[in-house]
């Protein structure tokens, strides 16, 4: 029997009434499934029921199919998609009913009218195959596949979560082979919770073909078989079954498996899959500049818009050499195209929609915020149930079938705008996270992820479990009994959101029948008391109901406090940026509710002083040495300058004392000469200039260094400021004399790295260089004699680039920061000859661009791309400690320094802000209410935590 398809909107355009007519059609053929159909039309089931589906108008390839397999007149349906297609032509350059004029961005110009219906980009979402006209910069690769699908039967494709396998398979490879053979079977499948059933639900079995025809399945997001199935059995019989349908002695189907890279080593464990991984497999890496560069210019440029020069290089550098940025940049494109003058797509309307990192978590926290407080709580909950909780993984995206969640009106609304924003998809009723990159790009959900992970586990168990109550048609055999049931009965209770109805009544139903069951056990045992002892044990029972009853109370206080805390930091978090006066407040009063690290940290995360820097990313700054006048701290940015600042304590200054201009291109990292008389900058422009600044607001140029033949990206000055140290792309560090800053002499060129170098940094004694890059090394130098250095050590210890490295102050310990499962560490380098790993610093959940060192060597800051940054007591390096996190940021914190007396820490961000934080938490605190302006009013108080009464925790405040 035909799925019932989802109802028409309502409305008479021209969209829906060819969406009518193709549903009369079918229904005209004898409503054939959508199965039915894909097995004629050699489409998915998912491209032929959105061509009917009223939403846009589909190909005329596949508008034509559908009538082909529906037995319709094609040369009749073919004239009708022409005028439709023209009709929505005209309505595009008039203006809608009730709205702006087709084609205008939000808040901007008219833009080109183009004959397209679509964006041009297709942001979270992976292409389709009706995407086939915006598959650009991933050409190469889809020639690599096909020639290994030629050779080998079985192919697996590897790649990171966001680095384009679904849309190299869906529009790349899909539309290739049937262009090759329109005859070819074509199957896609995702495994989800039941992958058998998955594969039992394909027309016929995986090999099935005609006679002279080789079919082709691929299994997209393999990994599920690891994240969604719980059986081992299942899971094991899914492998066989895919492996002897395209390699068993009569098969006649090439397989394809897209899997994320971090479940290569869950694959590498069935003996079936081995042979695969060590011969077929095609890894996808990150796109090379010229192949984003075509992803970014061609789909505009086939939809008649224009590309801006600034923004193609600013898309192109943020996302050179991210293996999972791909998602961001199509998002941060769609959300640039809904703000895009005339025809062309700004560098301002880019940076008006959050940028790469931010882009996203824009979106999604407009999303939220823009909900009612009861709209707010629904979305947690469905948010947090599309994410499966990754054990030795990451997390990864889950999708939920109808019935996953409750059918009110109000969990509809939140959907509808939810899927509106793009940030969900619904399909055939499974509804599922757009991307994966919403995991890592939305601080709120990241933040609701990590609060209770051991619950949410239970919970999305609880889920499975209920659903398959219902597919044993609520079977008193699937209840849960014992421990399980105490665990999801505790789910019942506390402040955090919520059950679904059908769960509620599954742990109804296993509370009563495991009452009922002890209820008849206690009928059959008859016990007879004596009277007198009854009264006694009933005295007893009593006095200890009431001391349970206290410890009850007291811990249900104390978990409501604790909950009440966690709600508020996370509120206090996200109005930082808006309301900076009432977020301390917040803070304050989670902290006073709950003492703990986790309250201290939100609350100084409220605390810290902030100020736009530039109006591009601040990817780099360093302090100058403390004067009279305040300290001097320079920042480095996208912006091509590099600007001084004066600080005085740990406040934001109001202006630059002034501004460092000559570079062509992006300012990547800036250094202060142990003086402060000298500054250094060096640049994408492939060039490091010196700047004299003993009066920062008239800098004046001393040279331009330009023995680099490509972007230089870190300088440092040694600590006697007579030689400097320059470093980039070309893979070479330099080394300068430098005691004449107006006529730097080269003294060295280091040429043992085999990658861009990132960091360089100098021991105290100056008689040791630190270089580190992205061939994952760290090489210690021997500075003895500057102009010839001699290598002393290679430090490994990092699998992914080795992003910044810092000496601590005594020169005993060495500090290097990467990713994946080697965030930052720390190394015993007294003898400099043979480091020597001392520990591994956990916590960040991203990469780690910039480590520093407290001027006493006491503590060590991190900043990371999960937009935080940390700080460890490293009194005894071996065994670090952490001291604080410091949240709140919107994007990644691109850098950290220490004030030159340790009294506070700059960070910067890809915000365009810089943050500086007192490191005297406890005189911080102590002073909060100065900075908590204007009192929180009972209204406010109402909004943010209506369980407590209104006591303003600085009523006082002045």
């Amino acid at each position: 029997m035909a799925r019932k398809e989802t109802p028409l909107d309502g409305g008479d355009g021209p969209l829906l009434r060819f969406a009518h007519d193709l549903r009369r059609l079918r229904r005209s053929a004898g409503a054939p499934t959508y199965r039915m159909l894909a097995a004629q039309a050699h489409y998915s089931i998912a491209t032929l029921s959105s061509a009917a589906s009223g939403r846009r108008l589909p190909s005329l390839d596949v508008a034509l199919s559908y009538v082909r397999a529906c037995g319709g007149d094609v040369d009749a349906w073919e004239r009708r998609w022409h005028e439709v297609a023209a009709e929505l032509s005209a309505e595009q350059r008039g203006a809608p009913a009730g709205g702006r004029p087709a084609g205008t961005a939000p808040g901007g110009d008219a833009a080109h009218t183009t004959t397209q219906d679509r964006p041009p980009y297709a942001g979270l979402a992976p292409l389709d195959a009706d995407d086939a006209d915006r598959f650009f910069g991933r050409e190469r690769p889809l020639e690599d596949l096909l020639a290994l699908l030629r050779r080998h039967r079985l192919v697996a494709l590897l790649g990171a979560s966001g680095a384009g396998k679904s849309s190299l398979l869906h529009a790349g490879l899909l539309p290739r082979l049937h262009a090759e053979n329109p005859r070819r079977t074509l199957r896609v499948i995702t495994p989800g919770q039941r992958p058998l059933t998955r594969l039992a639900e394909l027309p016929t079995d995986p090999s099935g073909h005609s006679p002279d025809d080789e079919g082709l399945l691929i299994v997209d997001q393999f990994e599920e078989i690891f994240t969604l199935c719980r059986s081992e059995q299942e899971r094991r019989a899914f492998i066989s079954a895919v492996v002897e349908a395209s390699r068993g002695p009569d098969a006649r189907c090439r397989a394809v498996l897209g899997v994320r890279a971090d479940f290569y080593g869950h694959c590498a464990r069935h003996p079936d899959l081995v042979e695969v991984l060590r011969d077929a497999q095609l890894p996808l890496g990150p796109m090379r500049a010229d192949e984003l560069r075509r992803a970014v210019v061609q789909p505009a440029r086939h939809a008649g818009l224009h590309v801006e020069g600034a923004l193609q290089a600013t898309l192109v550098a943020h996302a050179h050499g991210r293996a999972g940025a791909l998602p961001l940049l199509s998002h941060a494109l769609l959300e640039t195209w809904s703000r895009r003058r005339g025809t062309t797509l700004t560098l301002d309307g880019f940076r008006a929609a959050g940028g790469l990192d931010g882009a996203l978590a824009q979106t999604a926290e407009s999303f939220y915020t823009s909900l009612a407080p009861r709209r707010q709580r629904l979305a947690q909950v469905i948010f947090v149930r599309l994410v499966a909780l990754g054990e030795g993984t990451q997390d990864t995206g889950r999708s939920l079938a109808p019935g996953g969640l409750d059918d009110d009106p109000d969990t509809a609304a939140v959907l509808e705008r939810a899927v509106h924003a793009r940030l969900l998809t619904a399909d055939r009723g499974r509804v599922q996270l757009a991307h994966e990159a919403l995991i890592g790009a939305w601080p709120r959900l990241r933040g609701w992820l990590a609060e209770d992970r051991d619950r949410l586990r239970i919970q999305h168990r609880l889920s499975e479990a209920a659903q398959a109550w219902e597919d044993v048609r609520r079977d008193a055999g699937a209840l849960y009994r014992g421990v399980r049931l105490e665990l999801a009965r505790e789910l019942l209770t506390g402040a955090r959101p919520g059950l679904t109805a059908r769960e509620r009544e599954f742990i109804e139903a296993s509370a009563a029948a495991e009452a009922a069951a002890s209820s008849s056990a206690r009928r059959r045992v008859r016990v007879l008391r004596n009277l007198v002892a009854l009264l006694a044990v009933l005295a007893a029972v009593a006095g200890l109901a009431i001391v349970r009853a206290e410890r009850a109370q007291h811990e249900v206080t104390r978990q409501r406090d604790s909950a009440a805390a966690r709600d508020l930091s996370a509120a206090a978090t996200g109005l930082y940026h808006s309301d900076p006066g009432l977020a301390v407040q917040l803070a304050l009063v989670a902290h006073r509710l709950a003492p703990g690290p986790a309250t201290r940290d939100s609350l100084l995360s409220t605390l810290a002083a902030a100020w736009t820097a530039h109006p591009s990313e601040v990817g780099w700054l360093a302090f100058g040495p403390a004067r009279a006048d305040g300290t001097l701290l320079a920042t480095a940015s996208g912006d091509h300058t590099a600007r001084l600042w004066r600080l005085r304590g740990a406040r934001a200054p109001a202006a630059p004392a002034g501004t460092l201009t000559g570079h062509r291109d992006d300012v990547r990292s800036v250094a202060v000469s142990p003086e402060g008389r000298t500054v250094a900058t060096a640049s994408a422009d492939a060039t490091v200039r010196l700047w004299e600044v003993s009066r920062p607001g008239g800098p004046r140029p001393l040279a331009v260094l330009t023995a680099h033949r490509d972007d230089v990206r870190t300088v440092a000055f040694g600590p006697d400021g007579r030689i400097l140290a320059t470093a980039g792309e070309d893979k070479t560090v330099r080394l300068w004399e430098v005691s004449r800053p107006g006529g730097p002499r080269p003294l060295a060129v280091l040429t043992a790295h085999h990658d861009t170098v990132r960091s360089v940094a100098f021991s105290p004694d100056g008689r040791t260089l630190a270089t580190a890059g992205e061939d994952k090394t760290t090489r210690l130098w021997d500075l003895a004699d500057p102009g010839s250095p001699t290598a002393l050590a290679t430090v490994g210890g990092h699998t992914t680039t080795v992003f910044s490295v810092a000496f601590s102050p005594d020169g005993r310990t060495l500090a290097t920061a990467g990713g994946l499962d080697t965030p930052a560490r720390l190394w015993d380098i007294t003898r400099r000859s043979h480091p020597a790993p001392l520990a591994t610093l956990t916590g960040h959940t991203d990469v780690v661009g910039s480590v520093a060192f407290s001027p006493d060597g006491r503590t060590l800051a991190t900043a990371s791309d999960d937009r935080t940054a940390r700080l460890w007591d490293v009194t005894r390096p071996a065994g670090p400690e952490p001291l604080a996190t410091i949240g709140g940021y919107t994007t990644a914190v691109g850098a950290v320094a220490f004030s030159p007396d340790g009294g506070a820490l700059a960070a910067s961000g890809y915000d365009h802000t810089v943050r500086l934080l007192d490191l005297d938490f406890e005189r911080l605190v102590a002073h909060a209410c100065t900075r908590a302006r204007p009192t929180i009013t009972r209204a406010q108080w109402a909004a943010h935590a209506p369980y407590l009464d209104y006591d303003p925790p600085c009523a006082q405040a002045p």
